[in-house]
């Protein structure tokens, strides 16, 4: 028993020091229903760069074992392996540490005894690049209390390969999404965007991003060529969608954000992004047309109907699909039409979803301000403004929870 215990001892250390999802700590702030439906998006729609499908089988491995579903975590991995087996060739064993890493410790919480532990690693100055990218990519997939981490995994990636493709793609988005609009000389995500795009030309994601930002800065004709070839290269990608939705909402072209986000969400219906920008574009029309006329727009409507039967209180979504839509379908109801019924079961059911959060985290701004939303759609404005003040004391440079409570604040005059 003795040398048992000591054989099982010398393992556990030997699997502590390779590096996979296992032990890179990937546990705080995880919403794991949201993350296994844009992994499974990720994989069905082919999305991103030459070796995103593999890593995606990989990371949603993890996430299956998490949820208990351990066997399909196991073949999710064969699948990995197999993914980089065919599209990297003899170059497979360099992408393939990670996965081996995964499956010796799924193999391990399975009791799948003996089993080989591949590629064990020193420190962590001496992993490849391939390791340190697809560390990068699953803090940038995990969720934005991550991003920070993932610049930096880029950032040593690109310092061993400076002129990967993945690399530098990957570097430029998590540039993209930690940087706020306040460097007036323009930050360096344009730059790294630039650089991504002279490496992949034709990137239709990069595009639009590059898009998006120039737009911030007024560099109009470039933004708009950009907008062009995106669309022509990788028209029905939901992630180059997005993007240039984001882009016309931002420059108020509504109508046309609408549309090609609509058509977006044919090929990703769950997508929460595309469901809370539909949302924005709706508040932004309702705001804009008030002043003049009924808001009358039909496909409008006819979207909010949809989503509101979609979450009605008989349907057979569960709760995590609930917290999935929250704030994106609230917002829809409340600015596409004024006179819809938002059901009573519905916002205490929103309620629970939030307190439930809270309950885990009291700093959680999206649970604060979902409660603030409740509260709004309930008719107390009062206390939906003391929900938006928390919401914007967790996060305080959030646009959408300064818009909303200025907007409040208007109104309570």
């Amino acid at each position: 028993f003795h040398q048992k215990n000591k054989s099982s001892s010398a393992l556990l250390r030997r699997l502590q020091q390779l590096q996979c999802h296992f032990t890179w700590d990937l546990k705080k702030d995880v919403d794991l229903k949201n993350l296994s439906t844009r992994l499974q998006d990720h994989i069905k729609l082919q999305l991103g760069q030459r070796g995103a499908v593999a890593r995606s089988y990989s990371f949603l491995a993890y996430v299956r074992y998490l949820q208990n579903q351990r066997e399909e975590a196991l073949s999710l991995l064969n699948q990995s392996e197999e993914t980089i087996r065919e599209r990297h060739g003899d170059e497979s064993e360099r992408r393939l540490i990670v996965t081996y890493g995964d499956m010796a410790w799924l193999k391990y919480h399975l009791n799948l005894l003996p089993l080989q532990v591949k590629y064990p690693t020193g420190s962590s100055a001496s992993l490849l690049p391939e390791v340190y990218g697809e560390q990068a990519w699953t803090y940038l997939k995990l969720s934005k209390s991550y991003y920070l981490q993932a610049v930096d995994s880029f950032r040593k990636a690109l310092e061993i390969q400076t002129d990967d493709i993945e690399w530098n793609a990957g570097y430029a988005i998590a540039l993209f999404r930690t940087e706020e609009v306040t460097i007036h000389w323009g930050p360096p995500s344009i730059k790294q965007l630039h650089f991504a795009l002279e490496l992949n030309p034709d990137d239709a994601v990069l595009q639009s991003m590059l898009a998006v930002k120039l737009g911030a800065y007024k560099k109009y004709k470039e933004a708009e060529g950009l907008l062009k070839k995106a669309l022509k290269t990788d028209p029905d990608n939901p992630h180059v969608s997005r993007y240039v939705g984001k882009y016309f909402r931002n420059h108020h072209q509504l109508d046309e954000s609408i549309d090609l986000l609509e058509r977006a969400l044919k090929r990703t219906t769950q997508s929460s992004f595309i469901h809370h920008q539909l949302a924005l574009c709706y508040k932004r029309k309702k705001i804009a047309e008030q002043s003049h006329k009924p808001f009358s727009n039909q496909s409008t409507l006819k979207h909010t109907a949809c989503l509101k039967a979609q979450l009605s209180p008989n349907s057979e979504i569960n709760h995590d699909f609930w917290l999935h839509r929250r704030g994106a379908v609230l917002e829809a109801l409340l600015y596409s039409n004024s006179s819809v019924f938002v059901p009573p079961s519905f916002l205490q059911k929103l309620k629970k979803i939030a307190e439930r959060r809270l309950s885990r985290n009291p700093g959680d701004g999206e649970a604060l301000a979902l409660l603030g939303q409740v509260a709004r759609a309930e008719g107390n404005r009062k206390e939906a403004a003391e929900f938006y003040e928390k919401a914007l004391n967790c996060d305080k440079d959030n646009e959408e929870y300064l818009s909303a409570l200025c907007e409040l604040r208007l109104e309570l005059q």
